[in-house]
């Protein structure tokens, strides 16, 4: 019997599946490749990275310092970035209340 996944484990699936290729199948990227991957992939932070200075911002938020590759696992730092604005800044049921330490 075949496993059904989640929605969610899909989507986890996606992302490292993602990762992987914009890598070129390596454990990680350079900037070149990540500047593409995010153009391509999260268009609300694309335009952040598109300037040199937006770009070392970013980096810095991952903790990548200057010429480091990009990891699966520093990109999960901008990943968890990303769903704490997304989750302050979208519209909310009023049951659904949110006490977790995603910062």
């Amino acid at each position: 019997m075949a496993i059904k996944y989640s929605e969610l484990e899909l989507a986890i699936n996606t992302m490292v599946t993602e990762f992987h290729k914009a890598a070129d199948d390596a454990p990680t990227m350079n900037t070149t490749q990540f500047q593409t991957f995010v153009s391509k992939q999260m268009p609300l932070i694309a335009k952040t990275v598109e300037t040199e200075e937006g770009l070392s911002q970013v980096l810095q938020q991952m903790g990548i310092k200057n010429g480091e590759n990009i990891s699966f696992t520093d990109f999960w730092k901008l990943i968890n970035k990303q769903a704490v604005e997304v989750f302050n800044n979208t519209d909310k049921q009023e049951d659904v209340k949110c006490s977790c330490l995603l910062q």
